[in-house]
């Protein structure tokens, strides 16, 4: 097998983990959308400053103009979380899940920082929609449990990064001190700046 077939082969190999990782982290926003009462998408999240249908503009607003951006994908024309969070979400999902599944999009090059592959990058829409669906049950009242085996990789990868680079990119609140034992979606959250 040459250097070619291993890279193809590789992609492949990310692009599937990546999309089944997605699939499975946006299940858990998905229903977390769909339950919040209509008269609880002004309740206060636990960014500063938002409220949970801020959850989704947020969403909405970065993941596409990143990619799009970065990766020469094509800019999908969004409905606005404004107007109908729950329609921006489902539309938002479609252009996520469908890009990572057509292989062509998984294996656009560009620039990032996050790395030189639309499947590459890909794990940034996946660790940003769990820590979000954290956010958006907080501020609707909804089941806070996410998904066990996404959490303990961003756990793992948490602690093999330079964290310090992380908050002071302004992305993160500095992290919160959770008590010994803590089971790791607390330390995930806290180390993102939550207080479970």
């Amino acid at each position: 097998m040459d250097d070619a077939t291993n890279t193809t082969t590789a992609d492949e190999d990310l692009r599937r983990e990546m999309s089944d990782r997605y699939r499975a982290v946006a299940a858990g926003m998905t229903s977390r959308v769909r339950a919040v009462p209509a008269d609880r998408w002004d309740s206060p999240a636990p960014c500063e400053g938002w409220v949970a249908r801020d959850v989704v503009d947020h969403l909405v607003g970065w993941l596409p103009a990143f990619y799009c951006g970065s990766f020469g994908v094509p800019l999908p024309d969004l409905p606005s979380a404004d107007d109908d969070p729950v329609v921006a979400w489902s539309a938002l999902d479609d252009f996520l899940q469908s890009s990572i599944d057509d292989p062509a999009v998984a294996a656009s090059r560009g620039r990032s920082p996050l790395g030189d592959s639309f499947a590459g990058a890909f794990h940034a829409a996946v660790s940003d929609v769990l820590v979000h669906t954290w956010d958006l049950a907080r501020a609707a009242g909804l089941d806070e449990h996410l998904d066990e085996a996404e959490v303990h990789r961003q756990v793992a990868a948490l602690e093999s990064m330079p964290f310090d680079a992380m908050v002071d990119s302004g992305h993160y609140a500095p992290g919160v001190a959770v008590p010994d034992g803590a089971d790791e979606q607390t330390r995930l959250l806290a180390a993102l700046g939550r207080t479970p």
